[in-house]
């Protein structure tokens, strides 16, 4: 017990929070759960006897939803069974801290924030159209209930996809090893089976909050700079999460999405960035050169700070480059270090430029 109290102790302030209300809403949920029998509930919400129909203020129950709304954000904190309560008392407080460490707390509420509520929201909806459709309401307005972390759980694995793609993770204790950029279309495909099988709620929100994690990470989120919005890199692209003799068509369906998106000022284009000076109007998904651009300003400001921790250093024996030959002249006269900054800075940027031109070349041959 001490352990457990010191871990949770040491966890960054908004990972403490999200563990906090997990155990809390989890812990209501089992205490009011004894209260009711399960034999009872057949006869009240039909053959599921979902015992969490009866706590459509915790749960988000798609018909009362207009009763409890703050059940969109809050159904995603219960879970319902121990196992479930497990994996995600487990995965949660790991996950989280990674990422508010790499976001900061502010970042790291804001993409729960938009991942729960827009997943829930679109369950709902989902649901209100199956019922339209097939005129079962008893069924999907009463008679299922979302909640767990599924939705969040996957946004976590795009998130880490986002940030260490290629970073191996063992699995079943190293029976075998994948990709970190593999486990979210693992998770989805394990949802599309489940729902086909008939199990929707809840493990149809891992699809969602595939799309949705994906959709804030890609154009929404300011990156570090602030200089605009969203992820640009071609490794991200929606194209990217299936296999390779599918990219190509996926990416011309989703370059017409992209454009219709700009046309109505739903989604700014590619190209309006202020550095580029590109118009954009009618920028295609992959053709303006985005990922390029932001892939040289990531490693200019990498070869920033190294030449700052280097400038700052003691000074010692140096080997000057000759490539570099300004440097034993900087580092000789001591009123001068910001000459020296200022020259590499223009030829990281002049480094910077030059490969973005070349991709762009590729890619005009391509």
């Amino acid at each position: 017990m001490p352990a457990i109290l010191s871990t949770a102790v040491s966890l960054p302030p908004a990972t403490r929070y999200l563990t906090l209300v997990l155990v809390g809403l989890s812990v209501l949920y089992f205490v009011v759960h004894l209260s009711v029998n399960p034999r009872d509930l057949k006869g009240i919400f039909g053959a599921t006897g979902d015992a969490s129909l009866a706590f459509p203020w915790l749960v988000l129950v798609p018909g009362n939803v207009i009763w409890a709304p703050w059940t969109l954000l809050t159904a995603a904190f219960v879970e319902t069974n121990f196992p479930e309560f497990l994996i995600s008392i487990l995965t949660l407080p790991l996950a989280a801290r990674y990422l508010e460490r790499v976001w900061g707390a502010q970042e790291l509420v804001k993409f729960v924030f938009v991942t729960v509520l827009v997943s829930n929201v679109i369950a709902v909806g989902v649901n209100m159209l199956e019922s339209a459709v097939l005129g079962d309401s008893a069924l999907f307005m009463y008679g299922m209930s979302y909640h767990g972390l599924s939705a969040l759980q996957v946004a976590f694995l795009v998130a880490f996809t986002q940030l260490i793609p290629e970073h191996q993770v063992q699995v079943f204790g190293g029976l075998f090893t994948m990709r970190v950029k593999s486990l979210p279309m693992l998770y989805v495909t394990f949802s599309n089976i489940v729902c086909v099988l008939g199990y929707q709620s809840p493990y149809i929100l891992v699809q969602f909050g595939w799309l949705v994690s994906w959709f804030y990470l890609r154009f929404i989120k300011y990156n570090e700079g602030g200089d605009f919005r969203g992820d640009r890199s071609e490794t991200f692209a929606f194209a990217s999460w299936f296999p390779p003799f599918a990219q190509k068509y996926i990416t011309i369906g989703t370059t017409h999405l992209f454009n219709l998106a700009v046309r109505f000022n739903i989604l700014q284009p590619w190209g309006a960035d202020i550095e580029s000076g590109v118009a954009g109007a009618g920028g295609g998904y992959t053709q303006v050169p985005g990922g390029q651009r932001a892939e040289a300003e990531r490693r200019r400001q990498l070869a920033l700070e190294a030449l700052d921790r280097r400038m700052a250093a003691p000074s010692g024996p140096s080997t000057s480059s000759p490539a570099v030959p300004r440097a034993s002249s900087s580092a000789a006269n001591p009123a001068s270090p910001t000459t020296g900054r200022m020259a590499a800075v223009v030829s990281v940027d002049g480094a910077a430029k030059t490969g973005a031109a070349t991709a762009g070349e590729d890619e005009k041959a391509q």
